[in-house]
């Protein structure tokens, strides 16, 4: 986002990163000024039930051939469950790269990022080795230039791990690498997003839907002609060639009468079990939309805490979407009217929820001041630290919040950085994006400095 200052006093408080919703409200409303948007059809009857009962209820109906039972369940589930206070740091050099906002594991060594500056790369967690990937270009030339400061905000790869979706150079436009080669496919820069991208979801292997700050999803089918051969097309001079795709579809964001001039999609999430995709704007709501040939949308929802919703995932054991805020995590079942699970708070100063995941009933947040909290949904509590134990003994909880603290990274140390904020020496790192590679049980973490003024980045192997 661009980054600007307000004034020229230190006390100024300093812009951030992610944008701000309208003010926090509690309970559900409709987006609409004209009554619920839930077609009446799909009400159901208004139920409460006990919090164990409910989550055995989304259990069994999540169960399937791919679900896990019996005692590998039970030993994947105690392993997710210790994994995060067994880990360990080892920090990434990434030179002068300003903050990375998101990231994806391309195989067990290798990682492919996004960041502010605008810069697409592949790190290599072992070697530390960075490679550089050229970004795709729009058909008419010129537009990218006047888009600066915005950066590639979304990384996502097909369920086959076959395809790549990303910004381009024009941070409004959709771009398609094959994997693992990372050549360049097609670039959806024609009648698509006016605005910049900030979240990409795969619905299938071919198909791809964007959001953007233009309050618009767009939904994008690759053609499997384009990707069958496994050669690259180049130019005469060795160039590569891509093709230039526009949508099959596009679906604005319904205005919401609190405020009607923020509509920025901001994150998006999609249940392949029910062929729904879930998104979060920036003026407090969550909508939900049929994902099929086209979108068609189902509801729109006022979220509990409405201030910097900027990140969502979806957890397809229990039928949950997360939604991160500025101090909290909201959990939504489309599906109830009544919800079941109170929100957490991240209780981390107000610096905001910046990156989220689920795995089976553990969810981790990564906040803005530097740190990773680990929740267990189905005990609704943070998991806690352990006390130290003799060796005949098992350890248990010392009642402390388990928490990782991040390294310090790498901060420019400009003009801003003196005039605005004192010369810190310290300052925390927001963390914009984490993934897992759970087959090597490592977690990659990385972001940056939250205010928008100041230049840094951080990235992390632990394991």
């Amino acid at each position: 986002m661009a980054q600007q200052q307000t004034g020229s006093r230190k006390r100024k408080a300093p812009a951030v990163e992610a944008g701000a919703g309208s003010s926090s409200s509690q309970g559900l409303a409709a987006a609409d000024g004209d009554g619920p948007l839930l077609p009446k059809k799909q009400k159901r009857p208004a139920t409460r039930r006990r919090l164990v009962h409910y989550l055995k209820g989304r259990e069994v109906g999540a169960r399937g051939p791919a679900g896990l039972q019996g005692f590998e369940g039970e030993l994947r589930g105690y392993a997710v469950q210790r994994l995060p206070e067994l880990l360990t740091e080892r920090q990434l050099d990434l030179g002068t790269l300003n903050k990375v906002f998101a990231s994806q594991w391309l195989n067990a060594r290798q990682v492919v990022c996004g960041t502010k500056c605008n810069t697409l790369f592949v790190v290599d967690v072992q070697s530390g080795h960075i490679t550089r990937i050229p970004l795709m270009r729009d058909k008419e030339a010129g537009l990218a230039q006047a888009q600066q400061g915005c950066g590639i905000h979304a990384i996502e790869l097909n369920p086959s791990k076959t395809l790549l979706a990303t910004g381009g150079e024009n941070p409004n436009s959709l771009a398609i690498y094959q994997l693992p080669t990372l050549d360049p496919l097609c670039l959806g820069d024609r009648h698509g997003h006016k605005d910049w991208i900030f979240a990409v979801a795969w619905l299938s292997d071919t198909v791809a839907v964007s959001g953007s700050r233009d309050g618009t999803v767009a939904l994008w089918r690759m053609d499997p002609d384009m990707f069958n051969g496994s050669i690259a097309w180049h130019s005469e001079v060795g160039l590569p060639v891509y093709a230039h795709i526009r949508p099959k579809d596009v679906e604005a964001i319904p205005r919401a009468s609190t405020n009607p001039s923020n509509r920025k999609v901001r994150a998006l999430a999609f249940s392949g079990k029910n062929q729904e995709l879930g998104a979060v704007s920036l003026d407090g709501y969550f909508h939900l939309w049929k994902a099929r040939s086209t979108l068609s949308r189902l509801l729109s929802i006022r979220l509990p805490y409405c201030r910097e919703n900027v990140c969502l995932t979806y957890c397809d054991e229990l039928s949950l979407y997360a939604v991160g805020s500025q101090s909290h995590v909201s959990f939504l079942d489309p599906r109830q009217r009544q919800q079941n699970i109170r929100p957490l708070c991240s209780r981390e100063g107000g610096t905001g929820v910046r990156s989220l995941s689920f795995y089976q009933h553990i969810i981790t947040v990564g906040t803005g001041h530097g740190s990773l909290l680990f929740y267990d949904i189905r005990a609704q509590k943070f998991l806690e630290e352990r006390a130290s134990a003799s060796l005949d003994s098992t350890p248990g909880p010392a009642g402390r919040k388990l928490k990782l603290a991040c390294g310090r990274g790498w901060l420019n140390q400009d003009d801003v950085w003196v005039n605005y904020f004192g010369g810190m020496e310290e300052f925390p790192n927001a963390l914009y994006t984490h993934c897992y590679n759970w087959p090597e049980m490592k977690l990659f973490v990385a972001g940056g400095p939250l205010p928008s003024g100041l230049h840094g980045n951080y990235a992390g192997l632990w394991s």
